[in-house]
């Protein structure tokens, strides 16, 4: 599915606000007993003034006594949490194995799955042999007229090819879905990793045709394996060259692009859509498409026709291996881990193959174990909780619709009617995926997850020419995460999410507004951000400026820019800085979210001093509760390929910034000039 979804926005209000008090207690609950600050107080740095180096002050102790674990490129609050979700999910699925709910399908379903990735002794068995019939299809290849079709075959079975669809909904018709195909086929993560010269991306091109060599060894391939690497790496690189950047593609713009079934001749003389139309499925079901970036299908259009029949199938070959290298035998998982775990991402070993198992089954049936989940270690209680604190969330940022002093009143109208149509989802889903069509067949692992992969394929499919499911996640209720979706502008906030650090029921507001407060507030803000602010309320994208008048639009983007300038004077590894562009709407939604959250929690006060806690004031525990959740190592080329790759900034900067451009701060901390965290007013930038 498209990734549009964005990963971590007078007297009545305040009465209504006000009146909420402590989140952690429903009316009808027994009174709670003494309350915890929520802060770990174990890992502050007392050798370091709070007012010099925040993130370290708050985070020191931990930093210095924990070690980022040989199974991980990074560790951090985010991790532990995601083991916890791991442990608990193994629990579940694990109990499957020893006895399933017969009037419940899934279970034997998600049981003979880990099962089969358990079985290590029948893998071994197996060795190649899952493949053996999609070998046959690339071998088969007599025509480059052909791969279309094949193309379309990998889009179903989950397998890299240079384009792959995305059906979603229609970023300018909110009423129905479309079928999107975007730019892909590359086996490293970015078009910088081939275009760039500098020594380590050159050193990890090496490494990765050595990479190619061994597993086309491996599978049989012999002497021809480095000439077929070079041939794939060089055909890769021409992908590279006429792809676009990620900032480029963060316009959501320049990416909608509709063209008519009878328009795509043109993009790409010569190449057979109804080809790929026909294996896709979508002939029948709809008249248009979207392509997010027509220039790199007319130049993928010219790379196809340049490049000799033997190299595609090499190629073909390579990604059908490479996507099935972790379900075969010891020898292919060892060397695809080689590469893309300790070459590229610096990890030591591979993670338990129970670890692997629970994520395998999670990627192919993840709302079925997430309804298992749930009903084992998500309460009601605990999301009634978190419903109230949304919607102090939301009701501070009507408040602060109200006064900001560089939005005028046609723009403030505008964000205001968007706001009051956010959606909110918290836990899990009220629907669950019907999973019945999904064949798993014990003994087949491969096999299964093909099938599962179809099974996603067919199901996202079938949306075409169907209302819109307003009810369905983009995320299973067991992730450690929260995303805004524009196209449906609603607010996603998993089950997983909701412990502590990020949430704690046993502690007292700030900590947690400083927390999963913030997080709130950094979802709802990407309704807001520089791409969010595009879309109207109920998802459709507008033509510039968006609802922002053009005075205000521009007074926005002096701001933004204020803030890519910011982030992007940060290097966390030497040579290679933030990009402040690629991170400017999750920056924004840092910032804002942080912003916000204090001022919720502020109003919930309803004007009553906070309670000192462990000698710290709200203020003080609101943001020390917000830079612990940012506490985090990472590795160097880890670093480097989040830098390339993902639009947040590294978590020590994120923990680090937002608190620098926060006028709470300053006061909660006595932060003055001379002090290393001091900003001048003149260089803070707000916007909410």
């Amino acid at each position: 599915m498209k990734q549009t979804a964005w990963v971590i926005g007078g007297a009545a209000l305040l009465g209504a606000i006000a009146g909420t008090g402590d989140v952690r207690a429903a009316a009808d609950e027994p009174a709670p007993g003494p309350l915890q600050s929520g802060i770990d107080l174990q890992y502050i740095d007392q050798s370091v003034r709070p007012q010099d180096d925040f993130y370290q002050y708050v985070n020191g102790k931990w930093l210095a006594n924990n070690e980022i674990p040989a199974d991980k490129a990074r560790f951090g609050a985010f991790d532990q949490l995601r083991d916890q979700s791991l442990d608990q999910q193994r629990v579940v699925i694990e109990a499957l194995q020893h006895s399933v709910d017969a009037t419940d399908p899934d279970q034997r379903k998600i049981a003979d799955l880990y099962g089969d990735f358990m079985d290590e002794a029948l893998l071994e068995q197996l060795a190649l042999k899952p493949l053996t019939a999609e070998f046959a299809r690339v071998a088969a290849l007599r025509d480059k007229s052909q791969i279309p079709a094949l193309i379309a075959h990998f889009n179903r079975i989950g397998a890299d090819a240079p384009y792959e669809p995305e059906v979603h909904q229609d970023a300018k018709d909110s009423s129905r879905y479309v079928f999107d195909l975007v730019q892909a086929g590359l086996g490293l993560p970015d078009r910088d990793y081939y275009l760039q010269d500098d020594e380590r991306l050159k050193q990890i091109r090496t490494q990765y045709g050595e990479h190619i060599v061994r597993m086309l060894t491996l599978a049989g391939d012999g002497p021809a394996a480095r000439q077929e690497a070079e041939r794939i790496i060089a055909l890769e690189t021409a992908l590279a060259k006429v792809q676009w950047t990620r900032v480029a593609n963060r316009d959501p713009v320049k990416v909608y692009n509709k063209y008519g079934l009878r328009e795509l001749a043109p993009l790409a003389p010569g190449y057979d859509w109804n080809a790929y139309l026909h294996e896709s499925g979508v002939l029948g079901r709809t008249d248009y498409l979207i392509i997010s970036q027509p220039s790199y299908l007319s130049g993928f259009n010219t790379v196809l026709q340049s490049t000799p029949l033997s190299v595609w199938k090499s190629y073909f070959r390579w990604h059908l291996l490479s996507a099935f290298a972790p379900y075969l035998n010891k020898g292919f998982v060892e060397e695809n881990f080689a590469f893309y775990g300790t070459a590229l991402r610096g990890i030591a070993q591979d993670q338990p193959r129970w670890k692997r198992g629970v994520g395998t089954v999670d990627g192919a049936m993840g709302e079925a174990v997430g309804r298992l989940y749930v009903a084992r270690y998500f309460p009601p209680q605990a999301k009634a909780r978190v419903e109230q604190l949304v919607q102090n969330l939301l009701a501070a940022y009507r408040a602060d619709l109200g006064t900001l002093a560089w939005m005028g009143p046609q723009t403030r109208l505008k964000a205001q009617e968007k706001l009051a149509l956010f959606t909110t989802k918290i836990g899990y889903p009220v629907k669950w995926r019907d999973y019945s069509a999904l064949q798993i067949v014990k003994g087949e692992l491969v096999g299964n997850l093909i099938r599962a992969d179809e099974f996603e394929y067919q199901r996202n499919l079938n949306k075409l020419g169907k209302p819109i499911d307003l009810t369905e996640w983009d995320m299973t209720p067991q992730t450690v995460n929260a995303y805004y979706n524009p196209e449906r502008n609603e607010i996603v906030f998993p089950a997983a999410i909701l412990q502590p650090p990020f949430f704690n029921a046993n502690a007292d507001d700030a900590v947690n507004y400083g927390a999963i407060g913030a997080v709130i507030g950094h979802e709802i803000s990407h309704g807001f951000d520089d791409q969010g602010s595009q879309y109207d309320g109920h998802g459709n994208l507008l033509d510039a400026p968006g609802w922002f008048t053009s005075a205000d639009l521009e007074q926005f983007k002096a701001r933004t820019s204020a803030l890519v300038a910011q982030y992007a004077a940060y290097s966390p590894v030497a040579g290679y800085p933030i990009n402040g562009e690629l991170t400017l709407g999750e920056n924004i939604a840092d910032n804002s979210g942080l912003a916000i959250a204090y001022k919720a929690y502020q109003i919930s006060l309803g004007g009553h001093e906070a309670p000192v806690i462990d000698g710290l004031t709200g203020a003080q525990r609101f943001y020390m509760g917000f830079a612990q959740v940012w506490r985090g190592k990472t590795r160097d080329n880890e670093a480097i390929r989040l830098i390339k790759s993902d639009p947040h900034s590294p978590m020590q900067y994120r923990g680090m910034v937002p608190e620098q451009n926060q006028p709470g701060f300053y006061e909660a901390f006595g932060v003055k000039s001379g002090d290393k965290m001091f900003l001048p007013p003149e260089q803070r930038v707000g916007l909410w």
